[in-house]
């Protein structure tokens, strides 16, 4: 009798990996924090109370089902059918408010009196101050300082909203930066704090968890496909990846339809060999950051090496477990653009659609002509935020 081959497993195992990545490498003086939502976010969210609660929220406050937006003039360039995910058109202008409304719900249940989070591009701060004011709870953010500069919008939309934005003049001033300000800051507060993770990285079980309150992403996509072009699954699904929650969101229920290519887009900033990168998995090798094993950029005796990119959301040094998980097994393609062919994609998309991206989104953008899509296939990219933040960079290429 033939052997059949064993089915591979994408999601989260009950040890909290993903193939040998994952996990949570965290100090004892965290354990209590993260073991008290590992032993109960997976009942809390499969409530009935909650799920109406979440997805009435998700209807009614943040705008969803977002459109699946089939771009005519993109799909005749690239001799391709290129739908877009419009996230850019959720409350707050991203994806990321699809997870702060989850954990924020979650962070009640378990009586929780104070919200923490980190922050890149500001997109997840605005996100956590956002439901933080609709909750009426306190909420500090953290920043890099070089990120509070360059999002200097977001940073006055936080600080509307209620949030102390607090910044991180440690290391490189970005995202890793304000992430270790974060994760001490609950070290310290463990009793009456919830730290909001952003994206799908961190101990587990945020990447599982953020992963599932980002999946609404692709359950939509199915459904709006069928409806659309009588097939639920597409040729390519195309995000940026950072961390990679977008990314894990719109691959979520396509990872087991073996037909669909997952293409994650990276960050290359000045160039893969410009020393002034933040392309994980072209330049990174297993190691752990921020309290799970994933791929990231480090050098010989284990010091991470400082991420560069143009996009405040992608300046990033690693890649969440899962995502590691899925370039290491083949099954994620990932590829890379650099900051001059992110901005020249995100100019392409506005005259041509009408619609201007955010940076991040750009990246994905950035590869429609490098897929070797067929005129019959079909490309889903995930549009994951609007440019309104970046349009003081954006304004240095306008003559």
């Amino acid at each position: 009798m033939e052997a059949v081959a064993e089915k591979k497993l994408y999601h989260v195992d009950a040890r909290g990996y993903y193939g040998s990545f994952g996990g949570a490498f965290i100090p004892e003086m965290l354990y209590p924090n993260v073991e008290e939502l590992r032993e109960n976010y997976l009942q809390i969210i499969a409530e009935p109370d909650f799920q109406k609660e979440f997805n009435d929220l998700l209807k009614n406050y943040v705008g969803r089902p977002t459109p699946l937006y089939r771009a005519g003039r993109l799909s005749e360039k690239y001799k391709t059918n290129i739908f877009l995910k419009r996230e850019d058109l959720c409350h707050t202008g991203a994806h990321k408010v699809n997870n702060t409304i989850g954990q924020i719900l979650l962070a009640k249940r378990l009586g929780k009196k104070r919200v923490v989070a980190e922050t890149g591009a500001g997109q997840h701060g605005v996100a956590t101050a956002t439901v933080c004011a609709l909750m009426d709870i306190e909420c500090i953010v953290y920043m890099g300082e070089l990120d509070i500069e360059r999002q200097a919008p977001n940073v006055a939309r936080m600080k509307m909203l209620g949030a102390e934005v607090r910044p991180a003049t440690c290391g490189s001033r970005t995202l890793k930066d304000a992430t270790n300000e974060a994760m001490r800051h609950w070290i310290n507060n463990p009793v009456d704090t919830h730290y909001i993770i952003g994206s799908v990285v961190g101990p587990h079980p945020y990447p599982d968890m953020v992963a599932r309150f980002q999946s609404i992403i692709s359950e939509e996509i199915r459904w709006q496909l069928k409806e659309q072009t009588g097939s639920e699954t597409p040729d390519y699904v195309v995000a940026c990846v950072g961390g990679g929650s977008n990314a894990a969101g719109a691959f979520f229920h396509f990872l087991e339809d073996e037909d669909v290519k997952l293409v994650a887009v990276e960050a290359a900033g000045k160039g893969l060999e410009s020393g002034h990168s933040a392309a994980t998995t072209a330049l990174g090798k297993p190691g752990v950051l921020h309290g799970s094993r994933t791929i990231l950029m480090q050098t010989e005796d284990g010091q991470v090496v400082e991420p560069f990119s143009i996009s405040a959301g992608l300046d990033y040094p690693g890649i969440g477990p899962q995502h590691a998980y899925l370039f290491d097994s083949g099954r994620g393609i990932f590829m890379s653009a650099t900051d001059e062919e992110a901005v020249q994609a995100a100019f392409e998309l506005t005259r041509m659609e009408g619609i201007i991206p955010a940076l991040e989104s750009s990246h994905a953008l950035a590869l429609l002509g490098r897929l070797g899509a067929s005129l019959n296939d079909t490309v889903v990219v995930n549009l994951s935020g609007r440019g309104d933040k970046d349009m003081s960079t954006y304004m240095k290429y306008i003559d």
